[in-house]
């Protein structure tokens, strides 16, 4: 892993209105011309979405970069053997402007159960498969597939 551009770490201050929905469509993009890593402004929760992601095979690997205000996190792509990315779309379900959120009885599959929801839960973030098993319902983050 390289250290950081200048370019990158201009990135590391900006405000984003949805940081969340920003880190998915930054992966998504990066991964539509394969490039091999993508890199977001670090938090907390984007650090625990990056672990699911990585639990769930969406992505190789991430590690935290930077110091103090100019955190980001490296993700490392991953690509199936013919080249395709193993992460092909995202959905936002709750934003900013629209929290949703489901008791763990009405959390359902995501595309026939190819793909995972993340919910966050009393317990933290976890995969729709995750929140089911432990009877937790709580605000579905988004859908990735």
């Amino acid at each position: 892993m390289k250290a950081l551009s200048p370019e990158s770490e201009k990135l590391a201050g900006k405000n984003i209105m949805d940081p969340i929905s920003d880190m998915l469509i930054r992966i998504k993009n990066a991964s539509a011309v394969k490039k091999e890593t993508a890199l977001v402004p670090h938090s907390k929760i984007k650090h625990e979405l990056a672990r699911i992601l990585k639990e769930s095979g969406y992505i190789s690997k991430f590690e935290r970069r930077g110091k103090k205000n100019r955190k980001m996190i490296e993700i490392e792509l991953s690509y199936d053997s013919s080249g395709r990315p193993s992460l092909s779309g995202t959905k936002r379900i709750s934003k900013p402007s629209r929290r949703v959120y489901m008791p763990a009885r009405e959390i359902r599959k995501v595309k026939q159960g190819s793909g995972i929801a993340v919910i966050s839960t009393s317990r933290g973030l976890k995969t729709d498969k995750e929140a089911r098993a432990e009877h937790l319902g709580g605000e579905v983050i988004c859908e990735i597939w």
